[in-house]
């Protein structure tokens, strides 16, 4: 499948598999910025146009635990319709931060189908029903 990319910066890097059949793409962070005392803004430089049906997922790369940082939102969602630049914002309390040139997230793209509600009075019956938190033991 191909998708447009627009690089917004000379210095911008396309997104790309590290190896044969990863799922998610290295996202390198060309700037950023420090948001307040516990959040930083990396910023990866690039648009993209996903095609409708599908959409982008950003996941931090496994290394995060490295720099103490988690993804502020844990996923980012990036809808077919959003033409912005695309960047990720980290939160932590003790900053080892990324620094330009890193890959520091990765973009996987996937299909979603469309859903539509339909509204009952009662649901079929499963052997989990209702149970929810820890309900497979701990």
């Amino acid at each position: 499948m191909k998708v447009k990319i627009k690089k917004l910066y000379k210095n911008s890097i396309i997104p790309k598999y590290a190896h044969n059949g990863d799922a998610g793409m290295d996202l390198t962070a060309i700037s950023y910025e420090y948001l307040d005392n516990e959040h930083i803004k990396y910023n990866f430089g690039i648009a993209i146009e996903i095609p409708i049906g599908y959409v982008g997922l950003i996941f931090p790369r496994s290394s995060c635990y490295k720099q103490r940082q988690i993804m502020s939102n844990s996923v980012g969602v990036i809808d077919s319709n959003y033409r912005g630049e695309i960047s990720a914002v980290m939160i932590g309390t003790s900053f080892h931060s990324y620094k330009e040139g890193e890959r520091i997230a990765q973009l996987i793209i996937i299909p979603y189908p469309q859903i539509e509600f339909e509204l009952v009075t009662e649901l079929s019956e499963s052997n989990r029903g209702a149970n929810g938190y820890v309900s497979t033991g701990k």
